[in-house]
């Protein structure tokens, strides 16, 4: 829908970007919930209940560091980086630098719903789009929301999201703040350096609009704040940004377009510490004091559409700029090497997209070609003392060009379909893989600035039905992921690796590298409906058989990837003015690193909620997240220190509507 008429019927909000083009519905989709939305505290909360969709690790992202909260699809290969474009309102939200997303800059009440399109996006989206695409829709012309709620563990967050609207204007307002204290992720063998998991965020938007006739002009500003603490004494992360984006555009009729401009800025703080044997004392092991970087770009499409078929021609660009400034090799009580990494990229494509109904059938296809550039890269290494010089390594500027194509149909047999889909796409690698090292607790990653680009291709064939009050889809999919981006391990510790980096007993030395193919093939399926007017269900699953094929790591399952995630939940509405859910999400084990050496338990975890409406446009809830109190195991060291998820906690709150 790209209209949405609000109280006063006379007044129609038209949102800056194109209707889903028929083309679509050929590709496998999962929508979330508009109610797992609305209730989430964090949004990747709600992206996690599609099975196969997740961050890197298995913690939240109020938990997880910055640089591990890039969202992967079907669990074939998550990365810290993310292997998933994610757009809110056409915008790509991926940090110019990491790639990760900020998941706390966008607060859940000011999203209306939320897409994860499985399979390489290799149409309209593009770069990036290497197992999937989230759409995320802002709200439009659905009020006033202001939420307050406190609980255990020292949990507090506020939230609140306004639009005043004229004839043809609206403008939008939001923000939230969200704390907690946290709890100590290590239980056995646990000493004095660990420490709590804590978070503080805070994050705001402002959006004007303005409609004159068919035409819709759109201005987005919005930022955000978060700090954390990383489980041990002195490791602690805090990162910041904004983004600016202005769209044009003439979203319906038979000639549809649209223009969009957008920027973005941010930096992140990090600490990393190494750990005592026993666990009772940490030492300072790197300071990354700032990581100052900037990204803009734009896209812009237009489309032709008749009765029965369609086109559209687009383009895009995507330009990062950005480097890491940190502090290292600590002796003597202070450090003593300073390092300076960094770099640009550019990523620039353009596409034709096509569809055409005949009877029953849908058949729809597009090519796209990028050139990826990555230019003005360097690494300066100097003692802090002297500033001598110690490294200074300028890699070459190198530059790709990747054609991709997308292809698929769709046959309806009244309330029951067929669906297939070939694809091909790319993913360019960040400037934080390209450039920036990094460390946790004894483990240390080296950055490599010859990464070459990821392809992927792949194919899906799914059925489904739409009935009335229910609906189902199941799928099957095979991809073959080429020059996967891994971290690689070399060697373990104690010892000194390449450039000369020390790694401490227990830790292990890798490096980013081209890994080789990684192999996937699984199964997808979800259903949810009414059974009546008070009770609303949904389940869903996904299997993966993911293994590298070729490569140092082949015949092995991907870090971080699970084989079978499923989740359900339920909504029952036993009197008019009282709710409640239930909501369960699973998984099996998958492995903590590359090499398949530390395998972290499968997890289960049940999360329960009531609300009651006091009287119209006034609700309290409480909310039990993790109620039976499940052991999530979340990461595991070298020498087996496991480390775990929050415990259960209890969540009172109050939701005024209006």
């Amino acid at each position: 829908m790209t209209e949405q008429a609000i109280a006063n019927e006379d007044i129609v909000i038209v949102a800056p970007r194109l209707p889903e083009a028929p083309g679509e519905a050929a590709y496998s989709a999962y929508e979330i919930d508009p109610i797992v939305i609305e209730t989430a505290t964090r949004l990747d909360e709600a992206l996690r209940t599609a099975p196969g969709v997740s961050t890197f690790r298995r913690n939240d992202s109020a938990a997880a560091n910055p640089t591990i909260q890039g969202l992967s699809i079907r669990a074939s290969a998550p990365s810290g980086a993310g292997r998933a474009l994610v757009t809110l309102d056409g915008q790509p939200l991926n940090d110019p630098f990491g790639g990760w997303v900020i998941w706390g800059a966008v607060p859940p009440e000011t999203v209306a719903n939320a897409t994860v399109l499985r399979g390489a996006g290799a149409g309209p989206y593009g770069a990036g789009a290497l197992t999937g695409t989230v759409q995320l829709d802002e709200r439009r012309g659905q009020g006033t929301v202001l939420s307050l709620e406190g609980g255990e563990r020292g949990q507090f967050r506020a939230a609140g999201v306004g639009e005043a609207r004229g004839d043809a204007w609206s403008f939008m307002l939001a923000a939230s703040a969200q704390q907690d204290d946290g709890w100590i992720p290590v239980r056995a063998g646990r000493g004095a350096a660990d420490t709590e998991v804590w978070s503080d965020s805070a994050a705001g938007v402002a959006r004007l609009e303005w409609r004159d006739g068919e035409r819709v002009f759109a201005a987005r500003l919005s930022g955000y704040s978060e700090s954390r603490g990383a489980g041990l004494v002195g490791a602690e992360s805090i990162s910041d940004g904004a983004s600016l984006s202005v769209t044009l555009a003439a979203p319906a009729g038979d000639v549809a377009w649209r223009v969009q401009a957008w920027a973005m800025t941010s930096d992140l703080y990090n600490t990393s510490v190494a750990t005592a044997p026993n666990r009772g004392t940490t030492t300072p092991a790197n300071e990354q004091y700032a990581t100052p970087a900037s990204g803009w770009g734009g896209n812009a499409a237009l489309r032709w559409t008749r009765d029965d078929y369609g086109v559209e021609v687009g383009a895009d660009l995507r330009t990062a700029d950005g480097e890491t400034r940190e502090r290292f090799s600590f002796s003597g009580g202070q450090f003593t090497r300073n390092r300076i990494a960094g770099g640009r990229t550019l990523t620039a494509g353009a596409y034709i997209e096509g569809w055409r109904e005949v009877g029953d059938w849908l058949f729809t296809g597009g090519a796209r070609v990028d050139q990826y550039r990555a230019w003005n890269g360097q690494r300066v290494e100097r003692l802090i003392a002297t500033n001598a010089p110690l490294l200074e390594f300028t890699p070459e500027d190198t530059t790709t060009v990747a054609p991709t194509a997308r292809l698929g149909l769709r046959r309806e047999f009244g309330e029951f379909y067929l669906r297939s889909a070939a694809y091909a796409g790319f993913r360019s690698p960040t400037l934080n893989e390209l450039h920036r090292p990094f460390r946790v607790g004894n483990d240390v990653t080296e950055a490599n600035a010859a990464l070459e680009p990821e392809r992927i291709v792949g194919f899906d064939f799914g059925v489904g039905g739409d009935y009335a009050n229910w609906s189902w889809d199941a799928g099957v999919f095979a991809t073959r992921l080429d020059d996967a981006i891994v971290n690689v391990t070399l060697g373990a510790g104690p010892g000194t690796f390449p450039p000369g980096v020390f790694v401490p007993t227990g830790g292990a030395y890798r490096e980013r590298q081209n890994a080789g193919a990684i192999n996937a093939a699984g199964v997808e399926a979800e259903a949810h409906g009414e059974w009546n007017e008070r009770v609303g269900w949904r389940v869903a699953l996904n299997y993966t058989d993911a293994e590298f094929g070729s490569g140092p790591l082949a015949g092995l399952r991907p870090a971080q990837s699970p084989e079978w995630s499923a989740s359900a939940g339920v909504e029952w509405r036993p009197l008019d003015a009282t709710t409640l859910s239930a909501a369960l999400i699973y998984e099996t084990a998958r492995f903590e690193d590359d090499l398949n050496s530390r395998e972290l338990d499968a997890a289960a975890t049940l999360d329960l909620r009531a609300e009651q409406r006091l009287r119209a446009g006034v609700s309290v809830y409480a909310a039990l997240d993790n109620a039976l109190d499940a052991d999530v195991e979340t990461a595991e060291t070298g020498d087996g220190i496991e480390s775990f998820g929050p415990p259960r906690g209890f969540r009172v709150g109050l939701v005024l509507r209006r």
